[in-house]
């Protein structure tokens, strides 16, 4: 699987929602239905925004916990869902410790962020990234840019601890990267 991963800046994030807004914007999401969410946290005692979506995860419990298969990987290696195969039990919602994935109360069938599959596939980059005004949000291989042993550190008191899913998102804040 290729190291493909979304970079997050908190040190330059203002929380203008921009990354929110148009990933919204580009699936047409009904109101309070979200792929990517900013919310605001505590890290080291400083109120800092994160830009939360799937994480895509090296093992991901969505697809684990999904009875009909609807999971599956792209070529590089971004975690999709294919709504044809969806029941809309809920499993994934359930399973994943970040809350990525939201069951859409119009289709009735579980949808989360595909890191704009599509998009980068055409050279674009994802609907997110293009709308960050601070250039907070990346998207990209890692090339050497994450200490890849520290995959498991985490960003202690914001999310749950990577060790179970491995999600390939990384955080930046202060002078250190964090997995999240």
């Amino acid at each position: 699987m290729a190291n493909y991963f979304f970079f997050h800046d908190l040190d330059t994030c203002i929380g203008c929602q921009a990354c929110q807004v148009a990933c919204k914007d580009l699936h047409d999401l009904p109101a309070g239905e979200f792929f990517r969410r900013v919310v605001q946290v505590s890290v080291n005692g400083k109120a800092r925004f994160y830009s939360a979506a799937c994480s895509h995860c090296a093992h991901p419990a969505c697809m684990a916990a999904c009875p009909n298969g609807a999971y599956y990987r792209g070529e590089d290696g971004t975690v999709l869902h294919d709504e044809g195969k969806c029941i809309g039990c809920g499993r994934c919602v359930w399973s994943c410790p970040y809350g990525a994935v939201v069951l859409r109360k119009e289709t009735g069938t579980a949808q989360k962020c595909g890191g704009c599959y599509d998009r980068r596939r055409q050279g674009l980059e994802p609907a997110c990234v293009a709308a960050c005004v601070n250039r907070s949000l990346q998207f990209g291989r890692t090339d050497g840019r994450c200490d890849e042993s520290r995959l498991g550190a985490g960003l202690p008191g914001v999310l749950p601890a990577p060790s179970l899913t491995l999600p390939r998102f990384r955080v930046c804040c202060g002078q250190g990267e964090e997995t999240v």
